[in-house]
């Protein structure tokens, strides 16, 4: 008989447990689907106002395909440039597999993007088919230091950190080197520190530092992305920037079939009082 019990006990517990799961995934989901859809009605009414809502940085990543990116963007109303990552460690390393990636996509409606990795990239393509794509980016999280090291600031076992200082004046100098040598016409990824150094991100970006990276980017015609993913750069760096004179774009550098909605670039929009006029434009190719 207390067998009886105890199993009872434990079915119906079970049960509860059971019908819990599901109606928290049901609220979860619906939640999702409240803040997507109140972003894509704030979307909406920048669109009537004069804004192009466009994500400069997808890719077709975590089983993304095209047809799934086209049907976000009818949805959402974002349109879209898809960009391949090409340089050393990447499925993209010579011109041949660089042109055979820009013709597999070229026909389909967004804009084609070169994302240029590593600092060696300038060396393995040739300038001719860099200008095929629609518009080229690239960012600084990887380099090498001074002290001979290569870097990929997203794999916290590849920094290397001598002095806060001292890394973030090479960081620096790095991307503004970048900007200065690199045929580019979007910054990416724009003020990223490695995890380790991201709790100190507004006293290590400095205004000094800031208005460095910032004056690289007007003297060069290049413009500075605000990313959705990282919630980067912060609004002081965005407000100095647009003083500057500095266009932007926005992008969510998606690693899976997530693409979001913008929503850090949208406010930001909001917050930094940016016009239509702020932001940078390629021209289909």
């Amino acid at each position: 008989m207390n067998y009886t019990k105890s199993l009872i006990t434990i079915l119906i517990v079970s049960f509860l447990f059971t019908c819990k799961s599901k109606n928290d995934k049901v609220s979860n989901i619906e939640t999702v689907e409240a803040n997507q859809s109140s972003s894509i009605e704030k979307i909406a009414k920048l669109k009537e106002s004069g804004y192009e809502i466009i994500d400069y940085h997808a890719h077709l990543k975590g089983g993304l395909t095209m047809e799934e990116l086209l049907q976000h963007s009818k949805k959402t109303g974002i349109r879209y440039g898809v960009a391949f990552n090409a340089g050393v460690g990447f499925p993209i390393t010579n011109d041949s597999t660089l042109l055979a990636n820009y013709e597999q996509y070229k026909d389909y409606p967004v804009y084609m993007a070169m994302q240029a990795e590593g600092r060696e990239w300038v060396n393995m393509f040739s300038k001719e088919n860099i200008k095929t794509f629609d518009y080229v980016f690239t960012d600084a999280m990887t380099w090498t230091d001074k002290k001979g090291r290569r870097m990929r600031l997203w794999m916290p076992e590849e920094v290397f950190i001598d002095g806060e200082d001292n890394f973030m004046d090479q960081l620096v100098d790095q991307i503004i080197g970048v900007m200065e040598n690199e045929p580019i016409d979007i910054y990416v990824n724009s003020t990223y520190l490695p995890d380790i150094l991201q709790p100190e991100y507004d006293s290590l970006w400095t205004k000094e530092r800031m208005d460095k990276v910032i004056e690289a980017a007007a003297n060069n015609n290049i413009a500075i992305e605000i990313n959705a993913r990282y919630k980067i750069p912060s609004a002081t760096f965005i407000k100095r920037a647009k003083a500057a004179g500095v266009r932007f774009s926005m992008g969510t550098n998606n690693v899976d079939k997530d693409l979001g909605t913008l929503d850090y670039a949208i406010e930001m929009i909001e917050v930094c009082r940016l016009e239509p006029k702020d932001f940078f434009k390629p021209t289909k190719k």
